[in-house]
């Protein structure tokens, strides 16, 4: 299939039979949503959301409609998925789980000499992510890695634009600010 084709066709495709336009979808998506997940939930349930969604796009083909891109459904999914496994398992959301965090790592280090160096970096960030607030937090892995817009981050999350524009804005500052502390004390 050719990188071309808009996800919303390659999901029109596989509701028409078509398995390899899903295989194109499940590998262009895969690695986003499975490391939001992760960050969301943490490891011991990442295995189960992320079959669970994809099972849950799979059980949806017949009834899928083009109101939103396929990323932005896909992410809704995803999220009420969330939601729902903390409210059947009675859990809280993850919020400061830096053990879970750092263990992400989106690449090998190939350089010996910089594995220290990015490696702190790496955790730095990660702990600075989870000590977001909730909403924050959603927000900012919606926008970093899952690659949506402010518009469809707030048609994922069920808030305004200027909500999902706020709370974006607020992620990047505390952020910024909590890795600029961090440096100048270092």
């Amino acid at each position: 299939m050719d990188d071309e084709i808009s996800d919303e066709n390659l999901m029109l495709s596989y509701c028409n039979g078509d398995a390899d336009a899903f295989e194109v979808l499940y590998q262009r998506h895969k690695g986003p949503l499975y490391r939001f997940i992760l960050r969301q939930s943490g490891h011991d349930f990442v295995e189960e959301l992320f079959q669970d969604i994809w099972l849950k796009v799979i059980n949806s083909r017949m009834s899928y409609q083009v109101k939103a891109t396929f990323k932005t459904w896909l992410y809704h999914i995803a999220r009420n998925r969330i939601i729902d496994h903390y409210r059947r398992h009675n859990l809280r959301p993850l919020n400061n789980d830096s053990d879970s965090l750092s263990a992400i790592s989106g690449a090998e280090r190939i350089q010996p000499e910089n594995q220290l160096e990015a490696g702190n970096q790496h955790e730095l960030l990660m702990h600075a992510i989870a000590e977001l607030p909730r909403d924050q937090k959603e927000a900012f892995l919606l926008k970093e890695e899952a690659g949506l817009d402010i518009a469809q981050i707030a048609s994922t999350t069920g808030v305004s634009y200027e909500a999902a524009k706020s709370r974006l804005r607020y992620a990047y500052k505390k952020l910024r600010d909590q890795l600029e502390f961090i440096h100048e004390h270092r």
